[in-house]
């Protein structure tokens, strides 16, 4: 093991809220970054949706001094899951990320109301159900709205009043992963931690992946329920294809920091100030 992996392994990985209502809620405190400086605690913190959340949970929440919550969900996704339970506190700020081309909720509507095995292989099979996922990914870096909507996150979280803030979406996997590769990235953390962190979502949300696969057999809604596995499990390359698009559109992270987010020093300067130890 090179010296760089065993640093990158002796990092602790993000430590979870203990959410019975939101499971993959989680505290990016604890990164290191390249320069030695660890993200502090309770400060920027990253979530699957707030929809279910207990009455032990918003305590909890409520606890952790949230001054704003960003919902990453389509107004489509809220109107049928549920808005966010309100934290005391806690301000909401919308910023729908919505792809036509690429409504997951959806086309995971369409399957399972269709309940026609051919139809459904045809829809997620043969490695449809990935390339679904990875054209999401490269739409995040590649859509101009998408790209603003997630730089809107980071200028509240540099905001000297913004944090402790938490960011999600529906499962606090793909939107959500992305806004957080994008600031542990801008922060000076490593690539390989970057995935470490996305890559946790199968760990946290494995018992709610499992429960819903065995209950759409068990209803008959789908023949081949693990045809869903690809939507609903982190995969390296996803990330990778997002991170790929940027290096596609841009010289180098920098350039797409100030050119394709439109964001500038003094929201970098911000966001060290506020998230990472002194």
């Amino acid at each position: 093991m090179t010296e760089q992996q065993t640093e990158t392994a002796a990092i602790p990985a993000a430590r979870s809220l203990g959410l019975l209502g939101a499971v993959n809620a989680r505290d990016l405190g604890g990164y290191r970054t390249a320069g030695g400086r660890v993200l502090r605690s309770g400060v920027a913190l990253r979530s699957d949706g707030l929809n279910r959340l207990t009455g032990a949970d918003l305590d909890r929440l409520t606890g952790l001094g949230l001054r704003r919550i960003v919902d990453l969900r389509s107004r489509d996704e809220v109107r049928e899951a549920g808005a966010d339970l309100a934290v005391d506190g806690a301000t909401l700020h919308h910023l729908p990320v919505f792809a036509a081309d690429f409504d997951i909720s959806t086309a995971l509507r369409e399957a399972l109301a269709d309940r026609d095995p051919g139809k459904q292989r045809a829809l997620l099979g043969d490695g449809r159900a990935e390339a679904m996922m990875t054209g999401l990914y490269r739409w995040f870096v590649t859509d101009k709205i998408a790209r603003e909507r997630f730089a809107a996150v980071l200028r509240l979280l540099a905001d000297p009043d913004g944090a402790p803030l938490l960011f999600h979406c529906s499962a606090g996997k793909d939107r959500t992963g992305w806004t957080a590769a994008v600031l542990l990235t801008a922060l000076g953390v490593d690539r390989e931690t970057v995935y470490t962190d996305y890559l946790l979502t199968n760990e946290r949300s494995a018992a709610v992946v499992e429960t819903i696969l065995e209950s759409i057999g068990t209803r008959g809604l789908m023949s081949e329920p693990e045809l869903l596995l690809p939507v609903f499990r982190a995969e390296r390359h996803y990330l990778a294809a997002a991170f790929a698009e940027v290096e596609a559109g841009w010289p180098d992270f920098g350039a797409f920091w100030t050119d394709g987010l439109g964001l500038d020093d003094a929201v970098l300067d911000g966001l060290r100030d506020r998230l990472l130890e002194p």
